[in-house]
């Protein structure tokens, strides 16, 4: 026969966790009505060993069949010779083989009937589980496999329907901490008593803004670090995290609206329904948390306020926390409320109007914009508060250029030498200029893509979604119109600078 199979460097990987909680091996022999017997390996109930399934297995290498976690019996029909020889320093007896690979798959547990093909637990087999540490439990002969089997789906059931009624009780203890007149810090002593731990919130910079439960000190800064890998703002940014900071268990979850605030737990043990009670607190607090406005968003509440009361734009502009902002202009594959909330979250802003052409967000100007896959952007040149609208048709010709080029981002330059001229006199010169097709913004919105595609028909038509005759129609009203020829590149030119201050 050849060689067993050395035991594992390391323990073998997890395995997948099944629809129920798993069950003590100790609960298992505690059954008076089974009369199991632990006859070799760690004590079970030291150990912490737990039984997640059941299989019946005579195979002489179950390996194959076992998914890990399993308690498997077995009556020994494969072991001809009961004698055969396990000694520890020299682990090369057939038993060997056969436990080296059960503790390879993952398996929990051997059980071994003595009835019908042997009449005790062979000695090689005690040796060898010994040596490999896999518990090895008597069954008698007046208990079946089956009736093994039926002991831990019992036990498995009534630890799922104790765990249900867990979830169940915190969930309703978390909604009436959520009625209180202080719901934030109530729902975190709540989280924190029923998972016997500390619960801590945290605001979209990192600070600690209230916490509750246990104080480890020694997993704070742990807990802190793990709750950025959720609070950064990128489409990719997980909703939950775990981490061990030495004996301590940590989680960390996003909570909703894009906000940054996240919430922190940190236990001694995971238990199962965890999980689940800290998903129905994150809930609460994102709904509690979106009640709450930060300094920033008071700031731009104040600055609307403002505006809608008659002040000047160059008043309010610095209440929104920044001298110079970018308009940007977006549309994507399925643009809804949900995803233009998503994509502010990635530029980095809140200032989002999803708008029913296109999203349309400010962004302060020293952000640095990037594609993002699944949306195409356009982004004006810096601007102050007091020339936002101009920034915005910036970035809507920006967006339609992008569109007809077929690039994820565009972003438009500073006027140039456009600037050197005094706004009032540019402004007259437009109106003059264009006066001919005022009244025709079908028009100018025509000529303005034209001419910012360096008149390519083809592109034109796509940026505007019309047929690139009808493109060639409207550029030849333009022309006759305005009395020009458009083919002279100084004609375009000053077409263009005079589009540029039209708004």
């Amino acid at each position: 026969m050849p060689d067993p199979a050395p035991p594992p460097a390391s323990p073998p990987a997890p395995p997948p966790t099944p629809p129920t909680p798993p069950v003590p091996l100790a609960a298992l022999l505690a059954r008076e009505d089974l009369g199991l017997r632990q006859v070799a390996g760690p004590d079970a109930r030291a150990a912490g060993t737990a039984v997640q399934w059941v299989h019946t297995s005579e195979m002489a290498d179950p390996y194959p069949y076992l998914l890990g976690g399993e308690l498997l019996l077995t009556a020994g029909v494969h072991i001809t010779d009961p004698a055969d020889p396990a000694d520890p320093a020299d682990p090369g007896g057939s038993l060997d083989a056969y436990v080296a690979r059960i503790v390879a798959a993952g398996g929990a547990a051997l059980g071994f009937g003595v009835a019908p093909v042997h009449d005790t637990v062979p000695d090689a087999l005690v040796a060898a589980c010994d040596h490999y540490g896999l518990p090895l439990v008597e069954v008698p002969r007046r208990t079946t496999f089956s009736g093994v089997a039926r002991a831990v789906w019992r036990l498995m059931a009534e630890a799922r329907h104790a765990e249900l009624r867990r979830v169940t009780e915190a969930q309703q203890g978390l909604a009436t901490a959520a009625a209180r007149t202080d719901p934030v810090p109530a729902v975190l002593r709540q989280l924190a008593s029923r998972l016997s731990g500390t619960a801590v919130l945290y605001g979209p910079d990192g600070t600690e803004l209230q916490s509750a439960g246990l104080t480890r000190e020694a997993a704070r800064d742990a807990l802190r670090d793990l709750t950025g890998v959720v609070r950064r703002a990128a489409p990719a940014a997980p909703a939950s995290a775990a981490d061990t900071a030495g004996a301590t268990h940590l989680a960390a979850y996003a909570l909703g609206g894009g906000r940054g605030f996240a919430l922190g737990v940190a236990t001694d043990r995971r238990e199962p329904g965890d999980h689940t009670i800290a998903g129905a607190a994150v809930i609460l607090l994102s709904l509690l948390t979106g009640e709450h406005q930060s300094t920033s968003e008071a700031a731009r509440s104040t600055a609307l306020v403002r505006l809608l009361l008659g002040a000047p734009a160059h008043e309010v502009g610095t209440l929104l926390g920044s001298d110079l902002w970018a308009v940007v202009h977006a549309r994507g594959e399925h643009t809804t409320p949900l995803s233009a909330s998503a994509l502010a979250a990635a530029l980095g802003t809140a200032l989002v109007d999803p708008g029913q052409d296109a999203v349309r967000l400010l962004v302060p100007a020293d952000r640095e914009l990037a594609p993002l896959e699944g949306w195409t952007l356009g982004a004006s040149a810096p601007a102050p508060a007091a020339g936002l609208a101009a920034a915005d048709a910036q970035a809507a010709r920006a967006l339609r250029r992008a569109e007809a080029t077929r690039v994820p981002l565009i972003r438009q330059h500073a006027n140039g030498v456009a600037d050197l001229i005094a706004p009032e006199e540019a402004d007259g010169h437009a109106r003059v200029l264009l006066s001919p097709l005022s009244d025709n913004e079908t028009l100018l919105s025509t000529l303005r893509t034209w001419l910012s595609l360096h008149g390519s028909w083809d592109r034109t038509a796509v940026a505007l979604g019309i047929h690139r005759n009808t493109v060639r129609q409207r550029i030849t009203r333009c022309t006759t119109l305005l009395g020009t020829d458009l083919n002279d590149p100084d004609v375009r030119m000053e077409l263009w600078f005079a589009l540029s201050r039209a708004h």
